[in-house]
């Protein structure tokens, strides 16, 4: 039989209290730990899976633990049911991506193709055909 549960390590009170209600509803194990609870447990070698961010679902089985990080209620891509979770296109997830890399390095657009492991112009031709402002990520980095 398998057991659901998850780590919350974090020291925000509200996302706290609805990681406890999404496990109560769920019937879900939750355990709270602040950061530096986290940091010492990790300090004594145990064996404890790399922490995941995101709001996407992820798959942890290749490092021998079977565990899946999946969005809380109210963060973004929450629906419901994982059933009603759509798969991103590569499209979608390149899009992202690149324009993560542009934000990563405020507007820079030969550091951003660095960073993606492609070239200069394949990134130009990308930010065009998704139509990319990299300009947004330079006015953010005026303000």
């Amino acid at each position: 039989m398998v057991r659901s549960s998850f780590v919350v390590v974090s020291d925000d009170q509200l996302l706290i209290q609805k990681a406890n209600q999404f496990g109560m509803a769920n019937g879900v194990t939750v355990k709270v730990m602040t950061p530096s609870e986290w940091d010492a447990v990790n300090s004594r070698g145990a064996e404890v899976p790399s922490l995941v961010s995101g709001a996407g679902q992820t798959d942890a089985s290749a490092s021998g633990y079977s565990a899946k990080v999946l969005p809380f209620p109210g963060t973004p891509g929450y629906t419901g049911t994982e059933a009603r979770r759509s798969v991103a296109t590569i499209d979608q997830l390149e899009s992202v991506a690149i324009e993560n890399a542009i934000a990563a390095f405020k507007g820079n657009l030969t550091e951003a193709a660095k960073a993606l492991g492609i070239g200069r112009a394949t990134l130009y031709r990308k930010v065009k055909a998704y139509n990319i402002d990299p300009s947004a990520a330079r006015k953010k980095k005026a303000a």
